[in-house]
Order: C-alpha cells, then structure tokens, then sequence
C-alpha cells in the first residue's frame, strides 16, 4: 500500500528550530515527526512510502537512509526547485503514486490516535477522496450535506463562504474541521493534469466536489496534535 508524507514544508511557525533542520525531523516525544509518523505507517501496512521534500531535502534523505528506509520502499518526491502546497505535491507525486488501488496522504506534522486500518475502509470505491475530519474547534471548516459528501468551505471569521453550489446555507450543513488526513483514489491523478505546478488541495476538492464525491471521515475518540508551533512540542503523542 502507497502512502504519500507532506514533508516539505518551511516550518516557519517553529523557528528558529527549523533555521537548520526541516520540520519533519524536528523532536517530539524524543522522535522526530517524520519517525512517528512513518512509523505509523509501516504499522498499519503501508509499505511504499512517498515523501515529498523541500526545505532541507539532504537531511531528510539522510535520516532516511540512516535508517534503512524503516525496512520499507521509501522514495522522495523532489521539490527543491518549488514548493508546490499540498495539491500540487500531490500531482507532482503522481508518477510514484499511481496504480490501482488507493493511496494515503498523511501530513508529518500531524500526529493522532487515528486507526489508519479503519480510516482505509472507510473509503468507498466510487468516491474520489475520503477525508478525515473532527468536530475541533478553527476558523476554517469544510461543509457537508447529510451523507457527508463536501458541498463547501468556510471561514467563519471572515464570514467567507465557497462552493459551487449558489446560495449554500453553511447553517444547514454539518461543519468539520479538515486533518490533514486524506485517503485518495488513483482516479483522481488524471483531473490535476491540467492543473498549475503550485496549487492547494482544498481549492482543489472545492472545484470538483459537484461532479465528484468527496466524502468525510469521522472516527470516535479521536486524539490529533496538529504540531505547528514551538508551544506544541511538549505534546503528548496518542498512541
């Protein structure tokens, strides 16, 4: 099973750590972020890793490598010419992710409690993505309907809204907060073709969700660190 780690970004909300290492190798619980999480990974099955690398790529090749590719195929999705947000990481991956059955993408700077088995069966064969989501409080949540399929977006600061259906009611919509957690069908590869090199993955989802399904994941109990800033660092990791 294929599974793609975001690992390419500044890491700016952690400096000055990140002054001279990536985020992904940045310390948590003794472990770096890239650790826990393809360690996370391996666990769970996944045996075809992808990381996508930018800032300081070489130090994270190296780890990589001074642990063996964790007994797993391990290859990096190049980035060092740009950093390309999370769509466009994806459609730049394409050639490492394709292939008949689904992939993860799983952000390194996250860290949870999720039942990566469970997350994986949750995802239909018919829809275009699963994404794993939480009642948590944000500013920004996404919008579903009844069957959990995202019709919308919105920033409740801002009062901003986006869909492609005119007059959405965010008040008539379940909100949840998105994880950075996604389970992807191969089917979607082909529609970021024409996308550009440098695109997110919200805009991304908010563009087809009309024409094709994208659907919410919700796991009780669940227990997410999203480690961005230096005052998370001394969180503890769910197990």
């Amino acid at each position: 099973m294929k599974a793609l780690i975001f690992a390419a970004g500044l890491g700016t909300r952690l400096k000055p750590l990140t002054d001279t290492m990536p985020k992904a190798l940045v310390p948590v619980g003794g472990k770096p972020l890239l650790e826990h999480v393809a360690g996370k990974l391996i666990a769970a099955g996944y045996d075809e890793l992808v990381i996508n690398i930018h800032h300081f790529a070489d130090q994270i090749r190296d780890y990589v490598a001074a642990h063996n590719n964790w007994g797993v195929k391990v290859e990096f999705s190049d980035e060092t010419d740009l950093l390309r947000e999370t769509g466009g990481g994806i459609r730049h991956a394409a050639p490492l992710l394709d292939g008949p059955d689904p992939f993860l993408v799983h952000n390194v700077d996250i860290l949870s409690n999720l039942d990566l088995t469970w997350f994986r069966a949750q995802h239909r064969q018919e829809d275009l993505a699963t994404i794993l989501v939480s009642a948590r409080e944000t500013q920004r949540y996404f919008l579903f309907d009844d069957e959990m399929r995202l019709v919308g977006w919105t920033n409740i600061a801002t009062g901003e809204v986006r869909s492609p259906y005119a007059g959405i009611d965010p008040d008539q919509c379940t909100r949840l907060a998105f994880s950075g957690i996604h389970c992807i069908s191969p089917a979607i590869l082909p529609l970021m073709r024409d996308w550009p090199e440098k695109f997110g993955i919200v805009d991304f989802y908010l563009s087809i969700c009309r024409t094709h399904t994208v659907r919410a994941a919700v796991m009780p109990g669940l227990e997410l660190h999203d480690v961005g800033k230096l005052s998370q660092l001394d969180c503890k990791v769910p197990e």
